[in-house]
């Protein structure tokens, strides 16, 4: 069986590694994609997202797409259910750096470690009296996948209280009490910290609008660790102005990169990363094993890890 990779980092002992199970590779970087004849006999494809310039009519082995990303709006969801492809996914492969970030955003907002950089960066001797703790704060999870689970085991060790919303209010590991997406109004009105984990989808989309943080403490603080869609960025902002809430974090934005001209860099409410909270020394590995771990379930002829079911999303 032949794997077309358009990974954007090459490593030739992974191939070979691969190579070793059976199966014939070929690497065509996507972020430079020109589609060659030999390609086009892959039976599965692993990738980021080639899907802009690379076509999958020109694939008619193709039976299994690998992705490296855990989001997969990017994906030619109608074609792959036409022809029966296969779809799995890089679930928690980034949960860990991601779940570390959140909790180091909430820090620091209570901790206000922005006016203290600023005090450092100016020699300025200033004792900050409006410091807060972590312990016996209500976080609140939108979305109870990985990355909020991985967040809610590192929280745990501080004392708080952990909540999650999703779609029927079922519990998971690490956060057991959980409300349903209907009692939204309830769930935001408790938070100290709200935590956005959603994937990008047609429900998720401006999730959460001016009206949802009129809901929450004018003393609690946001974080978005899921996609820039699934808040309205303007809402956002006058909610800030309008001191509906104490600030909030920001990994991702409705447009990326954040465009010079947007208001949210000026906003000393936010604080903003360049979409860098899944980055680690360890996500490649991760990444690869497993890569490996499917491929090696796919040839032996097993069920693959990840497996998305395009009725249901994931």
């Amino acid at each position: 069986m032949k794997i077309l990779f358009t990974l954007n980092h090459k490593d030739p002992s992974y191939f070979k590694s691969i190579e070793n199970l059976g199966y014939e590779v070929e690497y065509i970087n996507e972020n430079n994609f020109k589609l060659t004849e030999s390609a086009k006999s892959a039976d599965i494809i692993v990738c980021y997202n080639p899907f802009e310039n690379l076509n999958l009519r020109d694939f008619p082995k193709l039976k299994w797409i690998q992705l490296t990303s855990v989001g997969v709006d990017q994906v030619p969801f109608d074609y792959i259910e036409k022809n029966n492809i296969i779809l799995t996914h890089n679930k928690g492969g980034y949960s860990i750096p991601m779940s570390e970030w959140v909790v180091l955003k909430a820090l620091e907002h209570l901790k206000n470690s922005k006016s203290i950089f600023e005090n450092q960066k100016n020699r300025n001797w200033n004792m900050d009296f409006s410091l807060k703790e972590l312990y016996g704060k209500t976080i609140g999870f939108i979305g109870t996948g990985s990355i909020a689970q991985e967040s809610a085991k590192r929280f745990a060790g501080f004392n708080v209280e952990l909540i999650g919303l999703n779609t029927n209010g079922h519990s998971t590991d690490y956060i057991k009490n959980c409300y349903s997406s209907n009692q939204k109004k309830f769930f935001l009105s408790i938070c100290d910290i709200v935590v956005l984990t959603l994937p990008s989808t047609n429900k998720t989309f401006q999730y959460l609008k001016y009206n949802d943080f009129q809901e929450m403490k004018n003393t609690s603080y946001f974080i978005n660790v899921s996609r820039g869609d699934n808040i309205k960025e303007s809402d956002l902002l006058k909610a800030l102005d309008d001191n509906l809430i104490s600030g909030a974090a920001l990994d991702v934005f409705e447009t990326e990169p954040l465009p010079s001209s947007s208001p949210i860099w000026s906003n000393n409410k936010i604080s903003i990363s360049s979409h860098n909270s899944w980055i680690s020394e360890n996500i490649l590995t991760r990444r690869f094993n497993l890569i490996y771990e499917n491929l090696l379930r796919y040839i032996n002829g097993n069920e693959l890890l990840y497996s998305i079911d395009l009725n249901k999303g994931y």
